[in-house]
């Protein structure tokens, strides 16, 4: 089964994107074939600044890393490395209706939000399509926001097909119910649009600050407290097992400790689990030459595909 993911290069990584999204798709990499680019063209449309955009591609690419992804056992590269794909978003283009673009809500959602109108903004599901057609894609992992995205891949795929013949797979959107929602510092899910996020590679003073500012409600210390409505309890449970929750929702229950010990233990949790990661991502910091040369190694494989790929919608589109 092949599997395609784009990682925008988006800033720094929270507890939310690790436990909702990047810890199935590394544990994915052992049972499927696994495709994993840095998205740094599609970062283009919220930045245009090279120099934040150049750090903030390395930088993702030390986390993703540090963080698990095995570039011996995936492809990993940087999406600007594999140019085939912008060849391939002008051949599609000719396949997009105007109407099919305009209904996507993502465009609408951005804008709302203040990124300026562009092309590259709207044009973005095209890109997107190319980024999944150009791999013979099967399974797209995406949030329910994405799944519009996938199907308008499918929806330009058919449209080629029906013109050239069975040239592209048709990709099929994968929504995994069971992957978890982190609550932020507020109790809303964790996004950096809300500010409530807890950094996976923050330093220390940062993290502490950041967990100490978790909502929680008046209860004082020597009464017991509501594990089920506290956002501490629900981030923390992340990070144990069966019996480590268990053991925490007694201590909860029988009081005598404040939220305040909790956010402290919380904080001892992410600092344990991340220890490794932290240390490994600092030192790929320290050697971007060797991040240069990971995503290389995994651009090289990609190229390969994408103009084998590419040689055969030549010989149809007469280029």
């Amino acid at each position: 089964m092949r599997v395609l993911t784009g990682l925008q290069p988006s800033g720094d990584l929270h507890i939310g994107n690790f436990f909702g999204a990047i810890k199935p798709m590394i544990e994915a990499q052992d049972d499927s074939e696994m495709f994993m680019f840095i998205a740094n063209y599609h970062a283009m449309t919220s930045s245009q600044k090279g120099e934040i955009l150049k750090q903030n591609a390395l930088k993702a690419a030390a986390a993703f890393l540090s963080l698990g992804i095995k570039p011996e056992k995936s492809i990993f590269w940087l999406q600007s490395d594999v140019k085939e794909v912008l060849e391939l978003y002008w051949i599609l283009s000719q396949f997009s209706p105007m109407g099919l673009l305009e209904r996507a809500h993502s465009y609408k959602d951005k804008v709302a939000k203040g990124l300026p109108s562009s092309h590259g903004l709207f044009s973005y599901p095209v890109l997107m399509a190319a980024d999944i057609l150009l791999f013979d894609t099967q399974i797209v992992p995406v949030g329910k926001d994405q799944i519009q995205h996938v199907e308008i891949a499918r929806d330009i795929a058919i449209k080629v097909n029906n013109e050239w013949g069975e040239i592209f797979t048709l990709p099929e959107a994968r929504v995994n119910e069971n992957v978890a929602v982190v609550p932020g510092t507020n109790g809303a899910k964790m996004s950096k649009s809300y500010q409530n996020t807890i950094d996976i590679f923050a330093n220390e003073k940062l993290r502490k600050k950041q967990i100490s500012s978790i909502v929680t409600d008046s209860t004082p210390l020597e009464e017991p407290k509501k594990w089920q409505e506290c956002n501490i309890f629900q981030i923390s449970k992340l990070f144990l097992d069966e019996e480590g929750q268990e053991e925490l929702k007694k201590r909860y229950e029988r009081g005598g400790e404040g939220y305040g010990h909790f956010k402290m233990y919380l904080n001892e949790l992410v600092n344990a689990y991340f220890k490794e990661a932290t240390e490994s991502y600092e030192n790929y910091l320290k050697e971007p030459k060797k991040l240069e040369e990971i995503l290389e190694f995994g651009a090289s494989k990609a190229r390969k595909i994408a103009r084998a790929k590419m040689q055969k919608i030549y010989e149809k589109i007469g280029l």
